[in-house]
């Protein structure tokens, strides 16, 4: 609320002053008209160049003064050459105009080529190039999850895991949360980032693209996605629809470990805890290590205690995986079922 106040005081005065002034002996109503679109135009530049990285910044910086340099010295060989006048002087300032455009646009499209850590030598080797095609962008929940670090220290996953500083701001505010398992969790994820960024066979990237028009973290992601041509690495159900509706490639962790799950085919043999009764009739539920639901039939007499069952079909839908299967004759048998108590003892 702020900036637009100062926003528009900036094109009231710059109106004003153009009206009592007169610039370049215009009409009142004339100037105060040039002021007010100068103004505007003031503005719009402001806001484009808000949404530029730093890095992109100071490429356009330096893009034009390489560019103004250069000029400057085709403007010596013109005025060695040329005899003074006209000709000479729109020359100069076209040599000028043209240097200075193509260093800023040059400047500003290499500026995330920039890596004031690594040296320039990024700016010319593979990682400026084709290491950046090999992007991996990590999400909150990825870094608080913790099975990044493990997957890419056993070579699964390569490349370099970027970290955008939006991300690092949201990391930090749950771990300065209120809430105790907030805090946990926020704390954990900052000491598996720092542990990552010892690890020296990783490449961990921080990056200060930001895109202040998008208030959710998750939109922010996407945006930095498409920019990067980069895969979002996450263990979020939503962000992952999300950006699929975006053609946003996404690597899903929960993904990865449910593909490497043993699979069970009907037939097996398995022992299973019964906890619980199930939905249907005389129904008994129990749940493997990995939380999977196991919904055994005639199995209700058996809650509290360790059978053994056949596998008869196996489901799986959105929410997850569910088994189905049916007791055998011998755990079936009340004298042959054990209990809790007896297992334990």
């Amino acid at each position: 609320m702020d900036l637009v106040v100062i926003r528009v005081l900036f094109i009231v005065v710059l109106t004003a002053a153009s009206y009592f002034l007169e610039p370049f002996g215009m009409k009142p109503w004339a100037a105060a008209v040039a002021g007010a679109v100068a103004a505007s135009a003031v503005i719009v530049f402001e806001l484009r160049v808000r949404a530029l990285s730093i890095k992109r910044l100071l490429g356009a910086v330096l893009g034009s003064i390489l560019g103004i340099a250069g000029a400057a010295l085709f403007g010596m060989v013109l005025g060695g050459s040329l005899p003074p006048g006209g000709t000479r002087a729109l020359l100069q300032l076209f040599v000028l105009m043209l240097m200075s455009y193509i260093g800023l646009m040059v400047g500003a499209s290499k500026g995330d080529l920039l890596n004031f850590t690594g040296g320039l030598a990024d700016l010319f080797g593979e990682r400026g190039a084709a290491g950046k095609r090999n992007h991996k962008i990590l999400d909150t929940s990825a870094i608080i999850d913790g099975r990044i670090a493990d997957v890419v220290e056993t070579g699964f996953l390569d490349g370099t895991l970027v970290v955008p500083e939006f991300v690092l701001r949201e990391l930090q505010s749950v771990a300065d949360s209120s809430d105790n398992s907030r805090r946990q969790r926020g704390r954990r994820g900052l000491d598996i980032l720092q542990k990552m960024q010892a690890d020296p066979m990783l490449v961990v990237q921080i990056v200060e693209d930001d895109f202040p028009q998008l208030r959710e973290v998750d939109l922010k992601l996407i945006e930095l996605a498409k920019k990067m041509g980069a895969p979002i690495v996450t263990n979020d159900f939503n962000l992952s629809k999300v950006a699929q509706l975006h053609q946003v490639r996404v690597l899903n962790l929960n993904d990865l470990a449910n593909s490497l799950k043993p699979l069970v085919l009907p037939g097996e043999r398995m022992n299973i805890m019964v906890i619980k009764e199930g939905k249907e009739y005389n129904q008994g539920v129990g749940y493997l290590d990995d939380g999977t639901m196991v919904v055994v039939d005639h199995a209700r007499r058996m809650i509290g205690r360790a059978v053994e069952i056949t596998v008869t079909s196996v489901l799986q839908t959105a929410s997850g995986k569910m088994i189905f299967g049916k007791l055998d004759e011998a755990s079936g048998k009340p004298e042959q079922a054990r209990s809790v108590t007896e297992l334990s003892t």
